[in-house]
């Protein structure tokens, strides 16, 4: 390591694999990468197992996620030759195929999708580029009027009120000694209101090309606007994209999203994506009491079973479910494709989504609805 600022060819491979352990809640210092390298070089490994063994030894990871770091060793140093998971393997299992490794792919389209007015149940993983705004309107109101129109909770703390069903003591205590001790006025209290969790999931296949990106740059400017935001993307696979999207500047934010989603303008299994995310514990319990807000046009390629079944815990768990699609943007709209009419009883709101302004007015309007 001499300083250079691209590592020579040989190590890249164990340095990548260093950022895959980061990337999946391992903490590795840079120390342990630095020993990790010598191990190898001291080694001179002749099999993958020497080098299995000298991460074990300088990266450290905690022994009860040994079989998560075997796993993501062959994933990554085997690839297609992985072997199949092991039982009590954690919730990284769904970030790995998201990474686009592992036995378990779907099939890749021989041909890519131009057009995006077809969905597809095979996958094709690109890499997506973002334009300059066009929709500044409905980005700005969404930026000045989220914090007084999003959806709010009762929360667990106390504020002063004049009234309220609590008594406020403290207050009424202190009140008295100004007046030798008179109580004339009884201290009230009331919950202070929170800021109900938004969860935004977003259809990145190729049948909503033409939506995709206005509606990055509109989860970026709600990721913004609101703290407890969390939003993931579907097609062929389920990525979080959080992280990416807290990042201030849009442009960089949105680049940073671009090189994590693989499977932008893919296939369409929604289904499989929901039933992934409703999997891991961490993920499923960003939908509960929030406000869940998916953006698709429901043309599901999969088996519709799964897409009901997902939708129904959904909305077990969200406050709320609202789906906006593109398709029903016309007055009086009626959903005809399978998957809509099999969700259409567990989601609260079935709405358009075929423009920014429409799904701002959306979001916006949640602060005044109820819980279903």
């Amino acid at each position: 390591m001499s300083g250079e600022l691209t590592p020579p060819r040989a190590i890249r491979g164990f340095i990548s694999f260093v950022a895959l352990l980061r990337a999946n809640g391992f903490a590795v210092a840079p120390e342990q990468t630095t020993a990790f390298l010598a191990a190898i070089e001291l080694l001179g490994p002749r099999s993958l197992q020497h080098i299995r063994k000298a991460g074990l030894a300088t990266l450290a990871p905690p022994p009860e996620r040994h079989a998560t770091y075997h796993r993501l060793f062959d994933l990554h140093f085997r690839g297609s030759e992985a072997i199949e998971p092991a039982e009590g393997e954690d919730e990284e299992i769904v970030r790995l195929q998201e990474e686009g490794r592992g036995e378990d792919e779907p099939p890749l389209a021989e041909e890519a999708n131009e057009s995006g007015l077809a969905a597809a149940r095979a996958e094709a993983l690109v890499e997506r580029r973002f334009g300059r705004d066009t929709n500044i309107d409905a980005l700005r109101r969404l930026s000045r009027e989220a914090a007084a129109r999003l959806p709010r909770r009762r929360g667990h703390r106390r504020r002063r009120a004049r009234r309220g069903p609590f008594a406020d003591l403290r207050r009424t205590l202190r009140d008295s000694v100004r007046n030798d001790g008179e109580v004339l006025r009884l201290g009230r209290l009331r919950r202070r209101p929170r800021p109900r969790r938004i969860l935004l999931l977003i259809d990145v296949s190729g049948s909503m090309k033409a939506r995709t990106e206005e509606n990055m740059k509109l989860a970026h400017a709600l990721s913004q606007a609101a703290r407890n935001v969390e939003v993931f993307t579907f097609g062929t696979r389920l990525t979080r994209v959080t992280r990416s999207l807290r990042l201030k500047r849009r442009e960089q934010a949105l680049s940073a999203a671009a090189h994590l989603v693989s499977d932008w303008d893919g296939g369409t299994r929604i289904g499989d994506a929901l039933q992934a995310f409703l999997a891991v514990p961490r993920f499923g319990s960003y939908a509960r009491g929030a406000a869940v807000v998916v953006i698709s046009d429901g043309l599901e390629r999969g088996d519709p079973a799964a897409l009901r079944d997902a939708v129904a815990k959904l909305s077990r768990r969200a406050w709320r479910v609202s789906w906006l699609t593109p398709l029903a943007m016309a007055g009086g709209f009626q959903p005809q494709t399978e998957a809509l009419i099999a969700i259409r009883r567990f989601v609260d709101d079935l709405v358009g989504g075929g423009s920014s302004a429409a799904v701002v007015s959306h979001l916006l309007s949640l602060g005044s609805r109820r819980a279903a």
